[in-house]
């Protein structure tokens, strides 16, 4: 059962005393409440005639607050749930937008996590089907960070990022909107259910949330929502990282691929004499410059120039991130590689989308978009190309990249910029013709190195949350509402 609150109860008294000719408090039953009747439905009529008539309004009121309980307040925590009598459950109420989209709400009694019942929804075949169980909790203090907390179990999904939905909706304490509403989209699966959460900050003038479990446009689904909190938590701190982008390109025939290196090196140490969590070296550092051919800088990964990065890597106790050429089998790929700070291949990307010149000398596309965690968050990478496109930083974004470091030739500052701001990310790019740069997720340009030799050096904070004052956390809300199901090819080829 649920802590800090009590049953609600259905219940209709009539009570008649002189002075007094009734007091009357209806709550709808349950099955009229999940026939549709979507609110909880009251009426009080109290009519008084003296001064005892004024006490008895008192009394009435007073066993209409008893009867109904407290509402329930933080930290709140609640595992199973019970319908006895008809009733609906303890501080819950359903909710739709229209009774012909109300999905069917019922407590299941056979399904639970912990103590017997779960809240149920069902699309019930209906394809407009939206809507869900809501609670409100009170007791939120504006500006303190709260954790929110479920489970949810589910069958018959098509599309679950969009079907199941958590949402929490702020007020304030006369009841008022305050704030934009959250979406928690953070899951890991524990056996059969699944555990959404999101740690949140209050808004200006909160004094409640309410918390709205969903299911949306499922016709042949079934949820199952269960161990419920809301619980307050201390601040998050900052996440400090120090990324330097570094502007460099030798300019002359170095003569190899492993001097070539040594340069960059050696202009990154002269250029960020400081302390700094990741070096970005721009694409195709072992060849350009050289006169050498792609394929005959291209090396197995780990190999020489992985190792020179990886001495630079140790030496100054940060990760490393820089373009180079991979040679596997008959292959040439054009790869990021990331490095740790024991000077370790921590991870490596093999550039997707190939331009016209790169196919003409035999360069291999790559086939995915993997992301890292490091020791300070999780990092993508994308190389030059990729940004004319809009689904590498969208694929790296829905898997939780915090950070996209980007080697490049040179680019389309535009479309870099919009890469950032659609998926809600920091971005950092070593280029040698587009602007060498740190970009925040708004896409405000924290730091620019305007000529070579130079780094774009900025201190981001990963923990940061970047909301619009309309429309909100637009990268919660980027996780939620993106539509992964809806297939996109040219219908021409389409089978």
């Amino acid at each position: 059962m649920s802590e800090n609150q009590t049953s609600w109860l259905l219940v209709c008294f009539r009570v008649s005393v002189p002075n007094f000719l009734y007091c009357q408090y209806s709550i709808l039953s349950d099955s009229d409440l999940l026939n549709n009747s979507l609110l909880f439905g009251w009426k009080c009529a109290l009519v008084f005639g003296s001064e005892r008539g004024t006490i008895m309004q008192h009394l009435c009121l007073l066993l209409i607050s008893a009867v109904l309980g407290p509402v329930p307040s933080v930290p709140y925590h609640q595992s199973g749930f019970d319908a006895a009598g008809g009733s609906v459950p303890n501080g819950w109420k359903s909710w739709a937008a229209r009774p012909e989209i109300a999905p069917r709400m019922f407590v299941d009694a056979a399904r639970s996590r912990g103590e017997r019942g779960s809240l149920a929804i069902s699309g019930n075949g209906n394809g407009a089907a939206y809507g869900g169980w809501e609670c409100t909790v009170k007791g939120v203090e504006a500006g303190k960070w709260y954790r929110f907390s479920s489970y949810y179990r589910a069958e018959g999904l098509t599309y679950e990022p969009l079907q199941v939905v958590a949402r929490l909706d702020w007020e304030t304490s006369e009841g008022k909107g305050a704030g934009r509403p959250e979406y928690p989209y953070t899951i890991a699966r524990e056996g059969e259910w699944t555990r959404l959460a999101m740690d949140v900050q209050a808004p200006e003038k909160a004094g409640s949330v309410s918390i709205q479990l969903y299911l949306q446009n499922a016709p042949g689904a079934v949820v199952w929502w269960d161990d419920i909190s809301f619980q307050p938590i201390p601040a998050p701190g900052p996440r400090y990282v120090t990324v330097a982008s570094i502007n460099y390109r030798p300019g002359r025939k170095t003569g190899s691929a492993s001097e070539n290196i040594r340069h960059f090196i050696e202009i990154a140490e002269k250029a960020v004499p400081g302390k700094v969590d990741v070096f970005l070296f721009p694409e195709g550092t072992p060849a350009v410059d050289t006169g050498i051919p792609y394929a005959e800088v291209a090396e197995m990964i780990p190999g020489p120039i992985t190792e020179q990065f990886g001495e630079l890597a140790k030496r100054r106790n940060a990760y490393v991130a820089a373009g180079i050429y991979e040679r596997e089998g008959l292959a040439v790929y054009n790869t990021a590689v990331l490095i740790d700070r024991q000077g370790k291949v921590a991870g490596k990307y093999r550039k997707v989308y190939i331009p016209r010149e790169e196919i003409e000398v035999g360069i291999t596309p790559g086939d995915g978009y993997p992301v890292f965690d490091t020791d300070f968050g999780r990092v993508g990478m994308m190389i030059c190309w990729d940004s004319e496109y809009p689904d590498p930083a969208r694929a790296l974004a829905l898997k939780g990249a915090e950070i996209i470091l980007m080697p490049i030739w040179d680019g389309e500052n535009t479309l870099v910029k919009a890469r950032a701001i659609e998926n809600h990310l920091f971005l950092a790019e070593s280029s040698y013709g587009s602007p060498t740069q740190v970009l925040d997720p708004d896409g405000k340009q924290l730091a620019l190195a305007p000529k070579v030799g130079m780094a774009a050096v900025a201190t981001i904070d990963l923990n940061r949350r970047y909301k619009d004052p309309w429309l909100g956390d637009m990268r919660a809300r980027m996780m939620k509402e993106y539509r992964g199901d809806i297939s996109i090819q040219r219908p021409d080829y389409a089978k």
